[in-house]
């Protein structure tokens, strides 16, 4: 019988999810789970948390188990993982995704960058980073990012069947999708084959800072501004909206575009930037200049409405939504 490689007081081996609706997340831990109980003979538990339930808001999927001898009575957030899986990596702009872990703790992230470089964009003090380029396979293989990232976490978990998981993919999909059976394995084999690991020992004198609680508001009795004074309040100018997209981006060719705004009708977020000039007759009009990612999702509606092919859609990549920023026009408005 398969032995879980740590536990803690209690007796759990615990695994915490973090992703954007959409990713699917919430299934790829109820797959976990029962791998685990099914597959491997363990006691086990999934359940995910959540804000408002919507494409791209931010989502948690908590995983627990632990041996028969020992029952489950807790449902609260894993907030001490021994393993985090992230499935997207710009998560970490606004939410803490490896509050809690421990310093021999793996943390999983959806990326193709180094685990050097995501080590210091998530302020890693210790622990192993793992690495996988789910998207990319996905991609590749038109099929869905939990896919690879299970395939990852079923790397991490050696003491999950790894055949058995192929039957429950196989049991999921065949009965409705029966065409995305072979792409979904495919996917989960590259995922577990493709990670790739650094391990970071924790400097000398520094300790594992403690968990940080992600349903308690910043703001109290005693912290408040005075008189309740909003200091930072929420509107389009301010918003960042990076973590909402899911790997791909609509990429602008100026060639192309007859400035027909076909594209900014259909975008739900304004990030579109258009400049009056006079046109070849002299007459005043308004000319696409570019697209201001801050404020792009990725819903890519405005690929589907371009009548010239001038917005395509094209894999997000380090760096693409800076670099090929156009400032908005009313973008000095946020400054002091």
């Amino acid at each position: 019988m398969a032995v879980l490689p740590k536990q803690n007081e209690l007796g759990f081996f615990e695994i915490r999810l973090e992703s954007i609706g959409g990713l699917g997340a919430n299934l790829a831990g109820k797959m976990l789970a029962e791998a685990g109980v099914v597959g491997s003979g363990f006691n086990g538990v999934s359940f995910s948390s959540y804000g408002s339930e919507k494409k791209g808001s931010p989502v948690k999927a908590h995983i627990r188990f632990c041996d028969m001898e020992t029952n489950i009575r807790d449902t609260t957030p894993v907030e001490r993982p021994h393993i985090v899986g992230i499935f997207h990596e710009n998560l970490s702009k606004t939410v803490n995704v490896i509050s809690g872990i421990y310093e021999d703790s793996v943390v999983l992230v959806n990326s193709s960058k180094s685990p050097q470089q995501l080590k210091d964009k998530m302020k890693l003090l210790g622990g192993t980073m793992a690495v996988v380029d789910a998207t990319g396979i996905s991609l590749e293989e038109k099929n869905r990012v939990n896919m690879a990232m299970l395939g990852g976490l079923f790397r991490l978990c050696s003491f999950l069947d790894f055949e058995h998981m192929k039957g429950i993919i196989r049991k999921s999909l065949e009965k409705k999708y029966p065409q995305a059976v072979e792409p979904a394995l495919r996917t989960f084999q590259r995922g577990y084959d493709e990670v790739q690991f650094q391990t970071f020992g924790l400097p000398e004198g520094i300790e594992m800072p403690l968990p940080t609680r992600w349903d308690i508001p910043s703001l109290g009795y005693a912290t408040q501004p005075m008189g309740g004074m909003i200091v930072n309040p929420g509107n389009s100018i301010l918003k960042d909206l990076s973590i909402s997209r899911q790997g791909m981006m609509p990429h602008f060719d100026e060639e192309k575009c007859i400035h027909c705004a076909a594209c900014d009708t259909a975008c739900p977020d304004f990030c579109f930037v258009w400049d009056e000039q006079a046109d070849k007759k002299g007459r005043p009009q308004m000319f696409l200049q570019g697209i201001d990612y801050q404020y792009c999702k990725g819903c890519l509606k405005c690929v589907v409405a371009c009548p010239t092919e001038a917005l395509s859609s094209e894999r997000e990549t380090d760096g693409y939504g800076e670099t090929h920023r156009i400032p908005h026009r009313f973008q000095w408005a946020t400054s002091s």
